[in-house]
């Protein structure tokens, strides 16, 4: 099998290639071992709606609900069963990528409890169970970006514990991300811990700034307005990767956690699949191409980039400047960007803890027949 050959050179160019998707029957059918053997793919992300579309549809977990259900099993601890028995066999599937790149790829991610996300502590205390459930070096626990999360990912990480930062929509909420994450590396070395097994990604979502702004510049509905439909999510990851290499090439606190054996924290660009047809589908990947960042892709991105994308080694360094002036023209049409990434923090939250609660009542009706029959 030879690589595709846009994805192999989106690759060269620092971007690692995750699959935004995982099921039981990816696993199993070989495709994912054929996606990392054709199309780059050395990473995988899970969220509640992955999971929820995953075992909600066909009979591929049927036997295991059955065997459950037999066991006496509540509905929390089977969908935890059934969750952390597939990402465990992804993290086996991408072991050797994982080992290859001396565990910088090769990670797949595992949300906690989505309706954990203003608990501090049982974010904490999930994390470290879900990580001792899966029991695999090349895990990356997800906890979201809230207030509450951030103190919950120091805690996390000095444990020892790697860690996948989750909708993250504002600069200066990542700022506080990248401060957690000093934080939790400067702890887990006090605590003794070989600060090179740690590692992290920061979450970044894309598309969905671009869906909530344009909602707002139609509602203006000026000539200005309509002109800046589409330059949001662009500009305001870009912003993002100018303040990673503040953090992270710039300023003096890393270099000391970096010869401890640290590794920076990656921007991870999310929610990479186009929502507005009229934008090139291929959009948030072929303008987000810098060194050490993961771009996380659905199926239909993927294969779109696969097919027609190209890779802009121009469209993020060096753009700082352009993309505040795009923020300031934003504020300056009234655009409220605190509202917009309030607003959308709380609808990333709702979003997964209502696949969540569906998944819950999916499966309590499947143990229920599973124990009727």
């Amino acid at each position: 099998m030879t690589q595709n050959e846009k994805l192999a050179e989106l690759s060269a160019a620092g971007v690692s290639v995750w699959l935004d998707d995982l099921s039981r029957d990816l696993i199993g059918s070989g495709d994912l071992a054929d996606l990392i053997a054709t199309k780059s793919v050395v990473g995988v992300t899970t969220n509640p709606s992955i999971f929820q579309a995953a075992i909600s549809k066909g009979e591929t977990y049927d036997a295991q609900v059955h065997e459950l259900a037999a066991r006496g099993a509540d509905v929390d601890a089977t969908i935890r069963t059934i969750t952390t028995d597939d990402v465990r066999n992804a993290c086996d599937v991408l072991a050797p990528v994982y080992e290859e790149s001396q565990g910088v790829d090769g990670r797949v991610s595992i949300e906690v409890d989505p309706r954990l996300a203003h608990d501090a502590d049982g974010t904490v205390a999930q994390a470290i169970e879900l990580w001792k459930i899966v029991d695999r070096p090349n895990l990356l626990i997800k906890i979201p970006a809230t207030k509450a999360g951030l103190p919950a990912i120091t805690r996390v990480l000095a444990e020892g514990i790697s860690v996948n930062v989750t909708l993250i929509f504002s600069v200066d909420r990542y700022k506080e991300v990248m401060d957690a994450f000093l934080d939790g590396l400067d702890a887990a070395a006090q605590a003794g811990h070989d600060l090179s097994t740690i590692h992290s990604v920061a979450s970044f979502f894309v598309s969905r700034v671009d869906t909530e702004i344009d909602k707002r510049l139609d509602a203006i509905g000026t000539p200005a307005a309509v002109e800046m439909r589409g330059r949001a999510g662009l500009a305001n990851a870009r912003l993002a990767y100018r303040a990673y290499q503040e953090v992270f090439e710039v300023e003096s606190r890393f270099p000391d956690l970096l010869a401890q054996g640290a590794r920076p924290q990656r921007p991870l660009w999310a929610s990479t699949g186009v929502k507005n047809p009229d934008y090139p589908d291929t959009l948030y990947v072929s303008e987000l191409v810098a060194p050490n960042t993961v771009n996380t892709m659905p199926h239909k991105t993927m294969d779109a980039f696969a097919d027609h994308g190209w890779v802009n080694t121009g469209s993020i360094v060096g753009k700082g400047e352009d993309s505040q002036r795009t923020f300031d023209a934003l504020s300056a049409l009234g655009i409220d960007l605190d509202d917009v990434f309030a607003v959308l923090e709380d609808e990333g939250v709702k979003k997964f803890a209502d696949a969540w609660n569906e998944l819950l009542d999916a499966t309590a009706e499947q143990l229920a027949a599973a124990t009727e029959g």
